[in-house]
């Protein structure tokens, strides 16, 4: 009737099975031909003390860890049953809150202190990634990065002391001297939580999860993880010109790319997007407009605003 990747007895095995399943009957028969599916789910379901989460069973179709094959009873072929547990799994995701994290990278800045206000304006939490030798340029960057410290709506998090002075094929070469770069910043800045994003790079370490963009920075990324960090990257990126605050992308166009990655799940993780920006971006007030209503019409949409280190806020 259908075949299952892997060991058939295993504990790994045993979640895959149960993987397709709803409490909807008519969908496991729809899906796979049979009225006996469920007496068996119920049987393998009380070997096991954790049934698998929404989030499990949409990282099995994604990684193809569910194979399925037609039944020549009820002939459905194989794209359409995989067609049609996406399209139920994206369903079930739509009953529950969708989180988008606003973070910003490379403060504290001219922007800084604009971002710092909007929080408070909007109250919304904001997670700022920064740059320890920024605060030791003069008394506003200091002044800034201290009211991203005292805002409970910002969150503080580790990207790097020197941002590797912006030569980041140097930096990464010697992976021993970039991890002492983080620790530097970490033991100068006051920080919420051992949360990183390391400079230029869109490179995800956190749980059993591990996607690296360029090979160079892994080194790096492992050491920080092992001393106990999440290392996290972004899904949607969006860039305005620091000195006259025209964006890259048109302001419609991220919109819809995030409310997109959101109801497609095709952000790293379902109902979670991770939208990156830098704080430079918004010295102007142009840029502070469009920041301002980005967040406007996403709050209008229902998401909520969230902290990095919560990611990800799993169903």
């Amino acid at each position: 009737m259908f075949k299952l990747r892997g060991e058939l007895f295993g504990f790994g095995a045993v979640t895959l099975i149960t993987l397709g399943f709803f409490s909807c009957n008519n969908f496991s028969n729809a899906v796979f031909g049979s009225h006996k599916v469920d007496s068996l789910v119920n049987k393998i379901e009380e070997l096991i003390e954790d049934k698998p989460t929404l989030h499990s069973k949409w990282d099995s179709l994604r990684h193809n860890k569910i194979v399925f094959r037609v039944d020549s009873l009820n002939p459905v072929d194989i794209k359409t049953q995989k067609k049609n547990l996406r399209d139920s799994l994206r369903r079930e995701f739509d009953k529950h809150p969708k989180h988008v994290y606003l973070t910003f990278d490379d403060g504290p800045l001219v922007g800084s202190r604009a971002i710092d206000s909007i929080a408070r304006a909007k109250n919304i939490k904001v997670n700022t990634f920064v740059v320890g030798r920024h605060s030791t340029i003069g008394k506003y960057r200091l002044r800034d990065l201290n009211l991203y410290i005292e805002n409970p709506l910002v969150a503080v998090y580790n990207h790097s002391y020197t941002h590797g002075y912006n030569r980041l094929g140097t930096f990464y070469a010697d992976s021993i001297k970039a991890f002492e770069d983080f620790k530097k910043n970490e033991s100068n800045i006051k920080m919420n939580s051992k949360v990183a994003r390391l400079p230029g790079r869109n490179i995800w370490i956190y749980d059993n999860e591990r996607r690296i963009d360029i090979p160079n920075a892994a080194p790096t990324a492992d050491l920080l993880h092992k001393d106990g960090y999440k290392v996290f990257g972004w899904d949607v990126e969006w860039r305005l010109n620091s000195y006259s605050g025209e964006p890259n992308i048109p302001f419609e166009t991220v919109y819809n790319r995030i409310v997109n990655y959101m109801n497609n799940k095709s952000s790293k993780e379902p109902n979670n997007v991770v939208f990156l920006m830098h704080d430079d971006m918004f010295q102007t007030k142009k840029g502070q407009k469009l920041l301002s209503d980005l967040i406007d019409k996403l709050l209008a949409k229902g998401y909520k605003f969230e902290f990095m280190e919560d990611y990800p806020i799993k169903y």
